[in-house]
């Protein structure tokens, strides 16, 4: 076999066990949300029973954790995914003789730690807004304004330079890959920390809307994910900011006004 073709195996090969493992991990985090988020609107008595408690100890709370931990798995896999395939291409096209795979798993490591320290604030806010009386069962918030704010809060950070700033990054992983090279398993791991920073500068506040929604909405769910998607993988993504931002603070101000016109 020349040198190419067994460059060429090596690449599909790495394509296969490195997007398996990604499909796989997003298919078994989506086996659990959907299920859960079913139940959450039904009779309650499957795998959302444990939400059923008024009393959070550490076991209900580790759960509540380990729900937006999943969730955030698979809502930002899929958008995150294309830079881990490309990391693991440059990686066989580069003189680093280390093998390809374990880089490509401390990179996405790196990444999912970010998303890690996230859905343990997620948890912790969401505590404080049930404690405060704020969430409803639904674990959405009660008030018209405070779900409005939120919501307008969204949109006017779709629309800072910062917010911009972090979509390209997300969305250029060649230039992010370029700028932040680093050699070794340590290397990938810093560079997977850089990268779930970039994208939580990103999403972080559109995460939060699922608190406008309803923490277990499918539909917010599988629309934020979708969006998410869209903007860092789409040509036109990069002017979704705009639009999107508008539209934000459209819905926020209807949500906001709306008691005061029945």
């Amino acid at each position: 076999m020349s040198g190419r073709s067994a460059l060429e195996a090596a690449l599909l090969r790495d394509r296969w066990i490195i997007g398996g493992a990604l499909a796989v991990a997003i298919v078994l985090s989506w086996a659990w949300i959907v299920p859960m988020a079913h139940d959450m609107y039904g009779a309650m008595s499957g795998s959302a029973a444990w939400m059923m408690t008024s009393d959070w100890d550490l076991r209900h709370q580790t759960l509540l954790f380990l729900m937006w931990l999943v969730m955030m798995a698979g809502m930002m896999l899929p958008s995150a995914a294309p830079t881990f395939l490309l990391y693991a291409q440059v990686l066989r096209h580069s003189p680093d003789a280390q093998p390809v795979t374990p880089q490509v798993y401390a990179f996405a490591a790196g990444y999912l730690a970010i998303w890690t320290i996230f859905s343990l604030l997620a948890t912790l806010l969401q505590r404080l807004l049930a404690d405060a009386l704020v969430l409803s069962p639904m674990m959405k918030i009660k008030s018209p304004v405070l779900g409005g704010a939120l919501l307008i809060a969204a949109g006017v950070y779709q629309l800072t330079p910062f917010k911009r700033s972090c979509l390209e990054s997300c969305r250029s992983p060649a230039a992010f890959i370029a700028a932040r090279w680093r050699r070794g398993r340590a290397g990938a791991w810093r560079m997977g920390l850089e990268h779930g920073l970039f994208c939580l500068g990103c999403c972080w506040l559109l995460m939060l809307l699922l608190f406008a929604g309803g923490v277990m909405n499918l539909v917010w769910i599988a629309a934020i994910t979708v969006f998410v998607l869209l903007e860092k993988l789409l040509p036109a993504g990069r002017y979704s900011g705009r639009l999107s931002g508008v539209l934000l603070i459209g819905s926020g101000l209807c949500s906001m006004l709306a008691p005061l016109l029945k």
